[in-house]
């Protein structure tokens, strides 16, 4: 327990004084002429009569210990030594929506994405997890979209990645801008240390974020979008953020039985592989293909192992405020109090 201002617990040195006023030697009330004529027994009214006030004065310490603002938690003192500032970058174009094998199962290929994603960030089956990295996250079909601000908080990102749907294929969405997903990512990273600072609360200036990247995961090639793959690759280059490119599947093609038998036909143009790793060289980072969903996991395991840097130790305080149950427990006591003094303890005069 601790109080946010305690200076006001000065004011409860008034209260003996207020004790005093209230029972310093005062001339009677009433004058008998003789002490017979005072009843030898006093009922419990007049044995009590002094509760009221008694009620008032500790109404009022409860108030002051309001005004103190009392408050209890925790001080979570967390040492990272290692982590990094990255920006997921999530394909949610109709042909994400094609089966993908994940450890024998079939699953959309935005499906596996997700999954995998959530081991990288939490951990499980295995990955450690990256309990110390801020990490936000982007999808993109025709448009870019932040989804989550860059964050320490896993539960938000658990909660936004669950949200992302595929586009639906006959959507005028249904395209696939990857040159402004990456303008996008690179300017939310580029704004990483003051981002930290208002979760820590520290100056922008004494907080440096030693490495940032970008992981772009899509299985198509740039159709939309106001950047160019290569032009927003070299502002990422500019501020210093490496891409880590994954392509996700491999040719469009679906099943198709005819009346000559089932046949493959292709449905798209496949993952830009040369642009992807064109972008992925010019920035510092990897270009990976992934066909299920044990190839992700060992691209995340790499990247896992490539992406380690000293931060600065963080501070959290967390306290959770009281000051209404006391600020509560005076006013009940001010009720009773008054109640009290107009029906059993009514004076009269």
């Amino acid at each position: 327990m601790r109080f946010a201002d305690p200076l006001a617990l000065v004011l409860l040195l008034f209260l003996p004084f207020i004790l005093y006023l209230r029972f310093r030697n005062r001339g009677p009330a009433l004058t008998f002429s003789s002490l017979s004529l005072v009843p030898a027994h006093l009922g419990w009214r007049c044995r009590l009569h002094r509760l009221p006030l008694f009620l008032r004065l500790i109404a009022l310490a409860l108030l002051i210990i309001a005004l103190a603002r009392p408050q209890s938690g925790m001080e979570n003192i967390r040492e990272v030594n290692k982590g990094v500032a990255m920006e997921i970058v999530l394909d949610r174009s109709g042909s994400m929506g094609q089966e993908m094998d994940f450890n024998g199962r079939k699953m959309t290929r935005l499906s596996v994405v997700k999954k995998v994603f959530s081991e990288f960030v939490n951990g499980g089956g295995s990955l450690p997890g990256r309990p110390n990295d801020l990490i936000g996250m982007i999808t993109f079909a025709r448009y870019a979209d932040t989804i989550c601000p860059l964050t320490l908080a896993r539960g938000p990102l658990r909660d936004f990645l669950d949200s992302i749907k595929v586009v639906p294929p006959r959507s005028p969405e249904n395209r696939t801008a990857i040159g402004d997903a990456i303008a996008l990512a690179a300017a939310r990273l580029h704004m990483a240390e003051e981002t930290m600072a208002r979760e820590t609360g520290t100056a922008a200036r004494d907080y440096k974020i030693k490495s940032k990247i970008i992981i772009l995961m899509t299985d198509g090639a740039n159709n939309a979008g106001r950047y160019t793959p290569e032009a927003a690759a070299a502002l990422a280059e500019k501020w210093g953020i490496k891409i880590y490119a994954i392509g996700v599947g491999g040719n469009d093609v679906v099943k198709v039985r005819t009346l000559f038998g089932t046949q493959m036909i292709r449905t798209g143009n496949g993952v830009d592989r040369k642009l992807l790793a064109a972008i992925a060289a010019q920035t510092g980072g990897i270009f990976k293909m992934a066909g299920d969903g044990r190839a992700l996991q060992d691209v995340y395991k790499q990247i896992d192992k490539l992406e380690k840097s000293k931060v600065e130790s963080i501070r959290f305080l967390n306290y959770k405020e009281h000051y209404f149950y006391f600020a509560l427990s005076a006013l009940l006591l001010l009720l009773v109090e008054t109640a009290l003094r107009c029906t059993v303890f009514r004076r009269i005069p």
